[in-house]
């Protein structure tokens, strides 16, 4: 029987062996592989006249290098790979040359690999334009980050935007039992529990390259079972914790607790508990959850529960949902984190909130009626002759820069929707907004 140390002496990764050689083999990403599609057709060596450069976009571990070798192999291209850390202008433009030499020598295609091309300087994208424009490469371009902010328009309108989910469970779960049974992988030298199984699953959190690396290390340090009687190993939930150096996290993120746990968070920071609220971040970015989605809860639960009474909580969440964008992870943790703490701590108010959701009742219900005429356009030709705009106050023509006029329809004359709170800096729009009402009214 093969010892486990010698399943990996000497071996490449696990991830990198077991790399699919088809799109056939590809797991996941079905919105992306159909019959037709531009990875199809790119992928199909009879089809070179009709193919068209794509930039990547998805999460890492979504598959995007794998994509991309999958569809050179299966094309019969040439395949050139450029990573963006490294390489530089003259890298860019040595493969142009030679592409373009390839071409029209010897009819040979060539795809282009470039990965994390957002860490592209403008000019290092500038210098891709002329072979993407007149077809001396396939641009197959990979990015973790958004590219209508880190991708130059010109290439962008050159080239389809495709977006990469993360993996389901069950796309994990056939790579991880492909990985464990192929002569490319463990070739079946070892057992996986199933609970075990579960246990990668989770820790991967959509990323098939987390899940491989951290079956490999289990499988490293794997025992034979005491009921097993031909000795072979068995991975159980405990070498997958002892492999990956975590907690075992109960935190599925398409089930319960991956609900539970963002409710838990937001509903800690509405409780001003900010300890409990750090407690759920950690929970969140230990088990690999999309900060973005983090950074989004945070925009809203400023937005919802802190309104006014701290208009900078706003403009702190959307800096921090910037910022996870601009440096990724694991450094973005540190603005979530400076977030979490600041909105749990400031003061608290929904009245925006409710405001909004009274004014929407009321206009659901039918509560409308037709503009004032003083507020409605007057610009357009025979405006005035039906008497729109007529008798309009221009408040910065008055001393306080508010005048007694009507703005709301005659069905809601005098309908309030926005009762300020005396929380925070809402205390200042209570005593400022009760002086307002009363001009408006002519009071």
């Amino acid at each position: 029987m093969t010892s486990p140390t010698a399943l990996f002496q000497g071996q490449t990764p696990l991830a990198v062996r077991m790399r699919p050689t088809s799109l056939e083999e590809v797991a996941g990403q079905d919105h992306l592989l159909r019959p037709g599609s531009p990875l199809t057709i790119l992928a199909n060596p009879d089809a070179s006249a009709t193919a068209t450069s794509v930039i990547l976009w998805g999460p890492p571990g979504t598959g995007k290098t794998t994509l991309a070798q999958a569809i050179a192999r299966s094309s019969g291209r040439r395949f050139v790979e450029l990573s963006a850390v490294t390489a530089g202008v003259r890298d860019v433009r040595e493969v142009m040359q030679e592409a373009l030499t390839q071409r029209d020598l010897y009819g040979h295609s060539t795809i282009l690999f470039l990965d994390e091309i957002h860490r592209f300087t403008k000019a290092q994208q500038d210098a891709l334009l002329p072979g993407v424009e007149n077809g001396w490469v396939v641009l197959i371009a990979a990015t973790t980050e958004n590219p209508s902010f880190s991708v130059i328009s010109p290439l962008l309108s050159r080239s389809l935007l495709l977006t990469l989910r993360p993996l389901t469970d069950d796309d994990l779960r056939l790579l991880i039992d492909r990985a464990v049974a192929d002569a490319r992988g463990l070739a079946g030298g070892i057992l996986l529990r199933d609970d075990a199984r579960d246990a990668l699953v989770r820790l991967s959190s959509g990323d098939a390259r987390r899940a491989l690396t951290a079956l490999e290390a289990a499988a490293s340090i794997a025992t034979p079972a005491a009921e097993d009687d031909d000795g072979t190993p068995e991975i159980t939930p405990e070498n997958v914790a002892d492999a990956v150096d975590r907690a075992l996290l109960r935190y599925d993120r398409q089930g319960d607790e991956h609900y539970d746990v963002i409710s838990a968070f937001i509903k800690s920071i509405r409780g001003s508990d900010v300890d409990a609220a750090v407690h759920y971040l950690a929970r969140m970015i230990e088990a690999g959850e999309d900060p973005r989605f983090i950074a989004r809860r945070l925009i809203i639960s400023a937005a919802e529960d802190i309104g006014l009474a701290d208009p900078q909580a706003l403009v702190l969440a959307v800096a921090a949902a910037d910022a996870v964008q601009l440096i990724g992870m694991p450094e973005g943790r540190i603005p979530l984190a400076e977030a979490t703490v600041y909105l749990a701590t400031t003061a608290k108010s929904n009245a925006a909130y409710l405001a909004l959701d009274a004014a929407l009742a009321d206009v659901r219900n039918g509560g409308f009626g037709r503009v004032p005429a003083p507020l409605r356009d007057a610009h357009y030709p025979g405006a005035k002759r039906l008497g729109h705009g007529k008798g309009y106050v221009y408040p910065h023509d008055t001393d306080v820069g508010v005048v007694a006029q009507q703005h709301l329809p005659d069905e809601l004359r005098g309908r309030r929707y926005y009762t300020p709170t005396s929380h925070g800096q809402e205390r200042d729009v209570q005593a400022r907004l009760e002086k307002i009402r009363r001009i408006l009214e002519g009071g």
